[in-house]
């Protein structure tokens, strides 16, 4: 089972539990070889899996939006960290800001599953919006 947990910015526990992630070569070209950060603005969603971090999806906090622009997700348990990660930020409280995500473009159709939608591409990332509306839901007239 996975376990999501919320963990501010700057907070030791963080620390803690990516730590061992963030510095490992694997992770960060995961991460296309780009650095994690962290910070006072951001909050990190964790996944868990018997108290070993699987996963997680820091959101940082900038002006009017919340972006996801750095993420790590185990590959042996893709599909279902995806999920667990978007649905716990999903029901985050935005305080009527919105979502963005910078996203690798291999990992769209599990944002795309969770409400996001493509706002600009490039050569390897897709910018999308979160919109809080299921896909299969008819527009409102």
């Amino acid at each position: 089972m996975i376990k999501v947990i919320q963990v501010n910015g700057t907070e030791k526990h963080l620390y803690e539990l990516v730590a061992p992630l963030v510095m490992n070569p694997k992770v960060l070209n995961y991460n296309n070889d780009y650095p994690f950060k962290t910070g006072e603005k951001f909050i990190w969603f964790i996944a868990l899996s018997d108290e070993e971090v699987i996963g997680f999806m820091p959101m940082e906090e900038r002006g009017k939006q919340w972006i996801i622009n750095n993420y790590y997700i185990n590959p042996e348990a893709e599909e279902k960290v995806f999920k667990a990660l978007l649905k716990a930020i999903g029901k985050f409280k935005m305080k009527d800001k919105e979502l963005t995500a910078v996203v690798q473009k291999q990992h769209k159709n599990y944002f795309s599953d969770q409400h996001f939608e493509t706002i600009k591409e490039w050569k390897i990332y897709i910018k999308m919006i979160y919109t809080k509306k299921k896909k299969d839901e008819p527009e409102q007239q």
